[in-house]
């Protein structure tokens, strides 16, 4: 099943510059591991923000929100999910 998955990430105004440099690579490694395993299909950044779409495939939502929860930035991101239904001119 495919969801268009919308988030935006604010990290709190106490943490360091090098801890968010080193959040910021474990999140790109993470989102690495979801793409190879297939998880994670594509992303877009949102110009000026903080904020990414990406479409994600899992078997269910609870599968997703597992993929996504186990992103390092998740305690810090609004995260909005849609599932999508394949439309019938694409069968």
């Amino acid at each position: 099943m495919e969801f268009l998955v919308r988030f935006e990430t604010t990290l709190p105004d106490s943490m360091s510059a090098d801890q968010a440099q080193q959040l910021k690579s474990q999140e790109r490694a993470r989102a690495m591991e979801l793409r190879q395993e297939g998880t994670l299909k594509r992303l877009w950044r949102i110009p000026g923000r903080r904020a990414v779409v990406g479409l994600w495939e899992a078997d269910d939502a609870t599968e997703l929100h597992d993929a996504l929860a186990s992103l390092p930035q998740f305690p810090w991101m609004e995260v909005s999910v849609e599932p999508l239904a394949t439309h019938p001119q694409e069968r």
